[in-house]
């Protein structure tokens, strides 16, 4: 048998002492093999989202060595909590971004503040003055709420229902054009009053 092979069989071990150490280097091989799948296993559960693809990161991790070097270099670089927790930094400043009284005109993107009655960059009307307390209000409101004065603003239902009736009354219109038949004659007077509507 070729001597170099014989290191790696215990039982041709002569030397006691060797033989307790190479026994001692497997033991801890072994349990540095199982640590690694295990360390492999906890940090993929923080890692990553998706049980499945935790699952294949821990089977991964049963070639020995290799398959936890090649988790190590394809894991996320970040923790499922610090990425849930940079979420909601960012999701709490943009609130007190909100509460900055920080405004874009809806017309030019400009900045505008929440008592602009128009925008400084467009000349478009932002908001209405109140009749009553001259504090700036939404055109769309029908009461002003600093001081509950009724606003000219139209309701939304008479708006809705005029739209309506304004649109009963057109198909009608186009109804009795196309039910009654037109003269031969375009130079009468009903034929050019007609098309003159």
């Amino acid at each position: 048998m070729n001597p170099m092979f014989a290191i790696f069989r215990i039982e041709d071990i002569k030397n006691e002492a060797l033989q307790t150490a190479a026994n001692v280097a497997l033991l801890v091989l072994a349990v540095l093999y199982l640590a690694l799948i295990f360390w492999t296993f906890a940090d993929a559960r923080r890692r990553i989202d998706d049980p499945l693809l935790v699952a294949c990161a821990t089977l991964a991790s049963f070639f020995p060595f290799i398959g936890t070097i090649v988790y190590l270099i394809v894991r996320p670089p970040e923790f499922l909590d610090d990425v849930r927790l940079r979420e909601l930094e960012m999701t709490a400043a943009e609130a007190r971004l909100a509460n900055l009284d920080y405004h874009l005109c809806p017309h030019c993107d400009y900045e505008v503040q929440a008592d602009y009655l128009r925008c400084p960059s467009c000349m478009r009307k932002l908001k209405e003055r109140c009749y009553s307390c001259s504090k700036p209000i939404d055109p769309a409101w029908r009461i002003c709420p600093f001081c509950e004065a009724e606003t000219s603003a139209p309701s939304p239902s008479s708006t809705t229902s005029r739209r309506r009736r304004r649109q009963t009354t057109d198909q009608a219109t186009v109804a009795a054009d196309v039910a009654q038949p037109e003269p031969a004659e375009a130079g009468t007077g009903e034929t050019s009053r007609r098309r003159r509507r």
